[in-house]
């Protein structure tokens, strides 16, 4: 079975540290394709940075046209995040996400639409948890301390993430896709601070490993559909 797993950087394998990004090759890609074998192929089309809107516009070129059987997407960190130079700038004004919740629903429901259409299965993973915390600090590291007031003002990070989230769960249950609860899976595996980098987003290596395994435990019902789609 050939599977795509479509994404931002978390699907990339960035890690983040002593301050600098970089790429990780225990990434959970290629953890999954070494836990499944030669059987399988894992094909990783993570893009750092990517939001929904960028998914779908690569959709064609990095999924449909590798022709896969099931399509492992991640994506919204990007989406709900905000474009915090302009934030620091100009701290008293409105600002909206990145990609508004109604255009990522829009988004994720197209590549829904789109991919089962090519007669693959559409995954939809939830939003990793994030630790606002620490990302507040690595904010505060690369902008000016005006950006806390509107943070406070605006709810949160921790707000928006968890909005999209709960959106897109919606969602999934409203369309029938298939969904695999990371956020609530990974909280469990142990601590954040081993789990998810020092800039707060990011996951270490030990939460690769974590979301590896938690998404490899949901692959035998996930080809068990692909196998029910090919016979109907």
């Amino acid at each position: 079975m050939k599977m795509i797993c479509f994404g931002d950087s978390v699907t990339r394998g960035i890690t983040f540290v002593r301050g600098r990004f970089k790429i990780i090759r225990e990434n959970y890609p290629a953890l999954l394709q070494r836990f499944l074998g030669d059987e399988d192929e894992v094909v990783n089309k993570g893009v750092f940075n990517d939001n929904s809107d960028l998914l779908v516009k690569r959709l064609d070129r990095d999924v449909l046209d590798q022709h896969p059987d099931l399509v492992l997407i991640n994506i919204g960190g990007n989406d709900c995040n905000f474009p915090w130079d302009q934030v620091a700038k100009l701290p008293d004004s409105e600002h909206i996400p990145i990609v508004p919740l109604d255009r990522y629903l829009a988004n994720v429901s197209e590549m829904i639409r789109r991919i089962s259409a090519s007669g693959a299965v559409p995954v939809i993973l939830s939003l990793l948890p994030l630790d606002p915390a620490r990302y507040y600090q690595s904010l505060m590291k690369h902008y000016n301390h005006s950006i806390g007031h509107w943070i406070s003002m605006c709810g949160g990070i921790e707000h928006w993430h968890g909005m999209y989230n709960r959106a897109l769960k919606d969602l999934c249950s409203r369309t029938g896709a298939s969904l695999i609860d990371v956020r609530s899976a990974f909280k469990k595996k142990g601590n954040f601070s081993e789990l998810i980098n020092e800039d707060g987003l990011h996951p270490t290596a030990k939460g690769y490993q974590a979301l590896a395994e938690i998404v490899l435990s949901c692959i035998p019902d996930l080809k068990k559909t692909v196998q029910q789609m090919h016979t109907v």
